[in-house]
C-alpha cells in the first residue's frame, strides 16, 4: 500500500518530469498524509497535461459523505477495473501523482521501524493514480465539486518485498503518456500495473516521527540507525 509520501523536489524539476504548463506554489512536503491535498498532472480537455490539487482519497460519485475517502487512498491494481468505487475513474479518469519518495513500515519484534523509498539520485517520479469528481448530497448541486484521487497498488518488487508485500504502481516516464491516453483499454492499462524495476532505488530507515501526521519538516527525510532516537527538525527551505 501506500499511505504516506514525499514531495521535496524543485518545481523546475517536476515541470521538467511532467511537462505541465502551471507553476504551482508549492511548499516542500516530507510526511504528505490522506486526505490532504497533493499535486497530481491530468489531460484537460485541450489535451494537455495540466498540474491541480486533488484531496488524496477518492471520493466515489455514490459516497454519502467526504469521510469515506480515507477508505480509498489506495486501489488495487489487480482490481481497480471492477470495483464499484473506482471502475469508473479507470476507464476515463487517470492521473500522474508527484512524489519523490514514499514511506512504508516494517513490522519487527521491536515495533514498526518505518522505511522511506526513493530513487538513488533523489529525482521525482510518478504514481499511477485516478481522479474523480463528487458532489457533496448535502450541498446545492450548484456547489463547487470536490476532486480527489487514489494511488495504484501492486505487488512488492525485490526492494519492497522484505519491509512489505505492496508497494504503490510507479510509472516510468516512458509509461506516462501510455496511462493518460484517453482511448486507452483495458488490456494495455492493466500491462502499466506491474512492480517497478528496483535497479537504482534505494530503501533506507527513517525516524519514527513520521509515525506522527503532524510532523512535516525536512529531518524526516534522513537516514537513522533502526531504533535509533529522533533527530531534532530541520529547518525546511523553499523551492
Amino acid at each position: 500500500m501506500c499511505g504516506r509520501f514525499t514531495l521535496t523536489s524543485p518545481l523546475e524539476a517536476l515541470k521538467e518530469l511532467f511537462g505541465f504548463v502551471e507553476r504551482p506554489n508549492l511548499q516542500p512536503r516530507a510526511n504528505i498524509a490522506p486526505t490532504q491535498d497533493v499535486l497530481v498532472v491530468r489531460l484537460g480537455e485541450d489535451g494537455e497535461r495540466h498540474a491541480v490539487s486533488l484531496r488524496w482519497g477518492l471520493l466515489p460519485p455514490w459516497a454519502k459523505d467526504r469521510k469515506i475517502g480515507a477508505r480509498f487512498i489506495n486501489a488495487r491494481s489487480e482490481t481497480v477495473a471492477t470495483q464499484s468505487a473506482f471502475r469508473k475513474a479507470f476507464a476515463a479518469r487517470r492521473c500522474l501523482i508527484a512524489a519523490d519518495g514514499f514511506y512504508e513500515w516494517q513490522v519487527r519484534e521491536a515495533g514498526k521501524q518505518p522505511f522511506r523509498i526513493c530513487r538513488g539520485d533523489g529525482a521525482p517520479f510518478a504514481f499511477a493514480g485516478l481522479w474523480e469528481r463528487w458532489h457533496d448530497p448535502q450541498e446545492p448541486r450548484e456547489a463547487p465539486a470536490v476532486e480527489s484521487c487514489t494511488i495504484l497498488t501492486t505487488d512488492a518488487n525485490d526492494l519492497l518485498r522484505p519491509i512489505h508485500h505492496r508497494m504503490p504502481v510507479i510509472l516510468p516516464p516512458a509509461a506516462q503518456a501510455a496511462w493518460l491516453a484517453p482511448d486507452a483499454g483495458p488490456a494495455a492499462l492493466q500491462a502499466l500495473l506491474t512492480p517497478l524495476d528496483p535497479a537504482g532505488w534505494r530503501a533506507y530507515p527513517v525516524s519514527p516521527r513520521v509515525n506522527k501526521v503532524a510532523n512535516d519538516d525536512l529531518s524526516l527525510l534522513e537516514e537513522v540507525e533502526p531504533g535509533a532516537a529522533a533527530p531534532p527538525p530541520r529547518q525546511q527551505s523553499l523551492f
